[in-house]
């Protein structure tokens, strides 16, 4: 198997150091899974989790595409806020297994101050770190829980899981934005076009697109593009062309049939603290029924949560990112876990 060039093992210690014990109570951190590292891989497969979680605590994708950092600073907060939640009957530990981060501290260190050129350069290179790792859990037949980082990370997701099941997967994204722009050098904003470019991403469905944040040539690439399906945040909102559950029950009609990523920009939800935050946006809850209805309905192949940050290079914070971030995952462990035997809308549930 690919080997975890750059990747650091969590420890049972660091995971320790961030639980806040009560008497009575079982914290989702007691229970997890953490991996001695002699041979990961192997614990990995012989282990009962489902899903694996994982950080790309990295901004260099986010300041490629001119936008600002900060994006490295939301992993060990959501692990904290994480594994503080009660376990219960229906959210088990057992289920998750904490894998580690990325500790690209060398690549970041290069990206101070270099030329987008440069920032580039060291996207390609974070996505030959990525890539493997994400391929090595799937080929031990896990489900990545991916929080990132810049949406740059999506395309060595793709890449990972398709060269593990040997085939192209589908994704659905809630995003404000396509990332779908030039191949022009890797940053965030293409990772979309560089995965279906190189055959690994064969449908893409985007919601809640904004139409003064997509430039008319990208919506022509998309609409071009029978494999792939956008709908507009307006129209869903403002016009009501279009509900909110009907766009994501026909993107998971889309993609079905096939191993489905599911992807969220943390820019799309209202004031979520992100580089490209947004005063007008998806909500907190709708965000968590988007991932309820992808966990219960589709063919997950990962979960990549990415874009937040509690803290931008600008200053601004807002440390209830992390607890957002924790909802979502949760959301979608219950919901995964606890899978319907056939397509209903969430409307009929």
């Amino acid at each position: 198997m690919p080997q975890m060039d750059g990747f650091n093992l969590i420890t049972r210690a660091e995971i320790d150091s961030y639980i806040y014990k009560r008497p009575g109570e079982t914290k989702l951190g007691e229970t997890v899974s953490v991996l001695d590292g002699s041979d990961w891989q192997f614990e990995l497969r012989e282990s009962s989790a489902q899903f694996v979680l994982i950080g790309i605590p990295e901004d260099i994708g986010v300041r490629a595409n001119f936008g600002l950092g900060g994006a490295q600073h939301l992993w060990k907060p959501v692990l904290k806020s994480l594994l503080n939640v009660q376990e219960t009957e229906i959210l088990q530990g057992s289920k998750l297994a904490v894998l580690g981060a990325f500790g690209f501290e060398q690549l970041m260190h290069e990206a101070e101050g270099a030329s987008v050129e440069k920032l580039r350069e060291l996207v390609s290179r974070v996505d030959d770190l990525v890539y493997p790792v994400i391929q090595s859990i799937s080929a031990c037949g896990k489900i990545p829980l991916v929080i990132g980082g810049g949406h740059n990370n999506a395309y060595p997701i793709i890449k990972g899981l398709s060269r593990s099941i040997k085939q192209q997967i589908n994704c659905l994204n809630l995003d404000a934005h396509s990332d779908y722009r030039a191949i022009e050098g890797r940053h965030s904003g293409n990772g979309f076009r560089y995965a279906k470019m190189d055959g690994y991403l064969n449908k893409y469905a985007v919601i809640g697109l904004h139409q003064s944040y997509n430039s008319q040539s990208v919506l022509n690439e998309l609409a071009s593009d029978k494999d792939i399906r956008y709908s507009f945040y307006e129209d869903l909102f403002l016009s009501g062309q279009l509900e909110f559950q009907s766009a994501i029950d026909d993107a998971l009609r889309f993609a079905s049939g096939a191993r489905t990523g599911i992807e969220i920009d943390l820019d799309c939800i209202e004031n979520a603290l992100s580089s490209a935050a947004s005063p007008c946006g998806i909500t907190p809850l709708q965000a968590r029924k988007f991932i309820i209805s992808c966990a219960r309905f589709a063919e997950v192949a990962y979960l990549h949560i990415t874009e937040g940050t509690v803290k931008l290079a600008d200053g601004r914070e807002n440390v209830l990112t992390a607890k957002l971030v924790a909802y979502i995952i949760t959301d979608f462990i219950r919901s995964a876990t606890n899978k319907l035997p056939v397509f209903i809308k969430e409307s009929e549930l």
